[in-house]
């Protein structure tokens, strides 16, 4: 029997582990960089950390960071802010609510720790939404309202119809004016970053500008909501159309020499934000353009669920690829994904980067 000839990894050129050494770590940049020459979750988040620096440090390239979960009420919104701040993040797309409970902050009002002896019959009587372990006030979400009438009450959006961008743009103009707090909308407008909800209804503040629409058709016609059946009520539809954001996110992309995408989570933004590319191949074969497509270059995603529970929110890089969305890696394609709770990693990722960037500045 012939036996195996036995190989020396350094000698084939493979790349040698080390040992986390933590003596050796003075910075979050230090450990997450160590924490690349080891393995399993720890690698992932250092190859992300690489792959989110070529992201950013690329001046030919514009990022996308799509956000999901309720990483506002999580207190993770200052850190989006900052992206944005330092002129990282060129586009957001988001839920709703993240955008909402988000507002709260930037008004000023504040988010509470849940307390578990109470139970969550007594917290709906007390006007507190729960959040897995927060709160959040229902009287903070009126006041969210209050806002988003004022706004929809004093702006007229081109042509009379709003868009989620647009909507978004006009309350950062207003928080900005106001200036009681950091907000992702607030960043937004003074960097001129555009933001889209594209699942705009699926939120308190679709839900703001239903009723709104509702309050100024009772005013215009002089009727009375209880006089009305539920049926006529809800024939009531704001002037507001999705379609829009469609298009200006695809010539956004479009107008890009190369894209990026950051994504916490996964979900409607994930797949909205993504499926740009498919729009252009489609344009294309159906409409008889001859646009060049727009395949994402870079991509780092955090996200702790995985691919085999069959949800979008697991789809991979690789499988993104074969959509069209993605460059394959041989053509240039940078991919990194670190299955973990953002509010983990997250803010020891973006800590590094600001670390490796301020060195780099300074």
């Amino acid at each position: 029997m012939e036996h195996r000839k036995l190989h020396d990894g350094r000698a084939d050129g493979l790349t040698p582990l080390e040992s986390l050494d933590l003596s050796s770590v003075t910075s979050c940049r230090d450990l997450i960089q160590a924490m690349s020459r080891t393995a399993f979750a720890g690698r992932n988040l250092g190859e992300a950390y690489d792959v989110l620096l070529e992201m950013i440090e690329d001046s030919d390239a514009r990022v996308v960071m799509t956000i999901t979960g309720a990483m506002t009420v999580a207190k993770q919104g200052r850190i989006v802010c900052d992206l944005i701040d330092r002129g990282i993040v060129h586009a957001v797309v988001a839920t709703g609510a993240l955008m909402a409970h988000g507002l709260t902050e930037s008004i000023g009002l504040a988010h509470y720790r849940y307390d578990p002896t109470d139970d969550d019959t007594t917290l709906f009587e007390k006007g507190y939404n729960r959040i897995y372990d927060t709160l959040e006030m229902e009287e903070n979400l009126n006041s969210v309202e209050e806002l988003m009438s004022f706004v929809l009450s004093n702006t007229e959006p081109e042509g009379g119809v709003w868009s989620s961008a647009r909507l978004c743009r006009e309350i950062g103009a207003i928080l900005h004016k106001k200036n009681e707090g950091p907000g992702i909308l607030k960043s937004a407008f003074e960097k001129n970053v555009p933001v889209f909800i594209p699942a705009f209804t699926d939120s308190e503040l679709g839900l703001d500008v239903s009723t709104w629409a509702m309050n100024k058709h009772l005013k215009e016609t002089g009727k009375s909501a209880a006089a009305l059946t539920p049926e006529e009520m809800y024939q009531v539809v704001p002037a507001f159309n999705p379609f829009l954001d469609l298009q200006e996110y695809a010539r956004f992309i479009g107008s890009s020499d190369r894209v990026g995408i950051f994504t916490i989570g996964g979900g409607v933004p994930r797949n909205w934000a993504q499926q740009v590319a498919p729009y252009y191949d489609i344009t294309n074969h159906r409409v008889g353009s001859n646009f060049k497509v727009p395949r994402y270059r870079y991509g780092v995603r955090i996200c702790p669920e995985p691919v085999h529970w069959g949800g979008l929110s697991g789809c991979t890089y690789s499988e993104g690829v074969s959509w069209g969305k993605f460059m394959p890696v041989k053509e240039g394609g940078r991919y990194s994904e670190v299955y973990a709770d953002a509010t983990v990693v997250l803010p020891l990722l973006i800590k590094a980067i600001f670390e490796e960037l301020d060195a780099k500045e300074g």
